[in-house]
């Protein structure tokens, strides 16, 4: 009994010797007019490949006239032993005698117009006979592609009746393992191939059912699940705007989203899966990134521009709380620093601005209680008194704010000293006496007999509670007191 596989086989056979005999004569036809194509035309291009060097002798014939004359002899020599058409003669023979009239005579510009005529003829007459030649090898090819269709039409009949008659039982299984493979395809591990047969299609069943039952478990497993989620977190991590970069316990990296690329200047093939120490090596940001104490802001140069960046690093942990690995992220700081030197200049300009007014004020008010200029009574040089104190005070301020303009951290130096706590509440009080008296407010102090020594800056301190005097002053309503 022949079994399927020499069945197929047999057929295979017998459709690829219809494609070799198709094939042959298509070859054999082709070759044929190629070669009548190469042996017909040869000479005439060989003509126009002569003609069109003596046209570029010519052209440099005022440039170099002994090398021109050299490259003319030499091609007007081959064209003499080329001529295959009717005219072709008469023609050379007129360019060899105008050609030695131009060595002979003086008269060369009137010659070398003639040459050329002479050539152009020569060329027109090989163009006008390729033309004809390619007409006839044109009428060959038809009548080749005529006899190829033919061929070709019986071998397609032949063919398609070979497949039509093929064994039916052949059609059936074929037609089971394609839907099976599209419930694959569509994630329908449970599908099976059921056929009672003992040749090679019940072999591809069994190999089938085998698969489907593998990526079933595949699918349950633990493993499919971590893979999807693997994805779907690389997935995110490519879409965050930080630059990020993983690293697992054993120190290889496992990914670096396209932010990270471009900061470290590397591909993905020169990083992931890679050990940090051998990229610490050979690259400097990455190295940097590797020392602990760079959770200060830092600045890398992109572009011939300065841009600041934190790190910031996040240990990933399983159930047991063990670190598995840890990821690196940097953030991009460039608009907050931008924006507190943009402060920082503010606060200066509007000191500066502020200090020169209150000078002046700070000068009329001494003025005011020097007795030469006038006296005042007992309410005025009290009103007087007050201004002074207020104007004082925002001298120091401004002072202060002199002092955080020039510092680049944005923060004020703090006098830090051992003061009563009583001092920095009268402080705040005097500050905000006169506010209190316009709304005929009292401020009433608790009285306690010991006030506590704290280490603080005293002025910094009382500017805190002269903001919550001054908050609670405005909220509350004439004729009350404040606590």
């Amino acid at each position: 009994m022949i079994k399927l596989k020499t069945k197929i086989t047999l057929g295979v056979v017998f459709l690829f010797s219809l494609l070799i005999l198709v094939g042959g004569i298509c070859f054999f036809y082709l070759n044929k007019t190629l070669d009548n194509q190469k042996i017909i035309l040869k000479d005439n291009y060989e003509t126009i490949d002569y003609t069109q060097n003596m046209l570029l002798a010519l052209d440099d014939w005022n440039k170099d006239s002994i090398k021109s004359q050299q490259v003319f002899e030499e091609n007007l020599a081959k064209q003499e032993l080329n001529i295959t058409e009717i005219g072709e003669k008469e023609a050379t023979k007129n360019l060899r005698k105008h050609y030695t009239e131009i060595i002979n005579w003086r008269n060369e510009q009137f010659k070398i117009i003639q040459v050329r005529n002479d050539i152009n003829q020569i060329m027109q007459i090989n163009l006008d006979a390729i033309i004809s030649k390619n007409k006839n090898i044109q009428k060959n090819a038809d009548e080749a592609k005529f006899w190829i269709s033919i061929l070709l039409t019986i071998c397609i009949i032949v063919g398609f009746t070979f497949v039509y008659n093929f064994p039916g039982f052949i059609a059936n299984p074929i037609s089971k393992l394609t839907e099976g493979i599209k419930a694959i395809s569509s994630k329908h591990y449970d599908q099976r191939i059921h056929l009672n047969r003992k040749d090679e299609f019940g072999e591809m069943a069994n190999a089938f059912n085998a698969m489907a039952e593998e990526l079933d478990k595949y699918e349950h497993s633990n493993l499919a699940k971590i893979l999807f989620e693997k994805k779907r977190a690389e997935t995110v991590i490519n879409s965050l705007r930080d630059a990020s970069i993983g690293i697992d316990s054993n120190g290889v990296v496992l990914f670096a989203n396209q932010q990270a690329l471009e900061l470290l200047n590397l591909k993905e093939t020169e990083i992931i899966g890679k050990k940090q120490t051998i990229v610490a090596k050979q690259n400097d940001l990455f190295r940097y990134l590797q020392l602990e104490e760079t959770n200060q802001p830092f600045k890398i140069v992109v572009e011939n521009k300065e841009v600041f960046y934190t790190k910031e690093t996040v240990e990933v942990k399983n159930e047991d709380g063990v670190n598995i690995a840890s990821v690196i992220i940097l953030k991009n700081i460039t608009p907050f620093k931008e924006l507190d030197v943009a402060k920082t200049n503010f606060i200066a300009t509007i000191s500066h601005e502020l200090k020169t007014p209150l000078s002046s004020s700070d000068f009329s008010l001494k003025l005011l209680e020097d007795e030469r200029v006038g006296t005042l009574n007992e309410e005025q040089k009290e009103l007087v008194s007050n201004l002074k104190i207020d104007n004082q005070r925002l001298l120091k301020i401004i002072s202060e704010l002199l002092d955080l303009s020039q510092v680049e951290s944005g923060k004020i130096q703090l006098k830090i000293e051992d003061v009563s706590a009583n001092v920095i509440v009268q402080k705040a009080i005097e500050a905000v006496t006169n506010n209190a008296q316009q709304k005929k407010i009292q401020l009433i102090q608790e009285q306690t007999e010991n006030f506590s020594i704290v280490k603080a800056d005293a002025e910094k301190t009382s500017w805190i509670l002269v903001n919550l005097l001054t908050n609670a002053i405005k909220n509350t309503p004439e004729n009350n007191k404040v606590y």
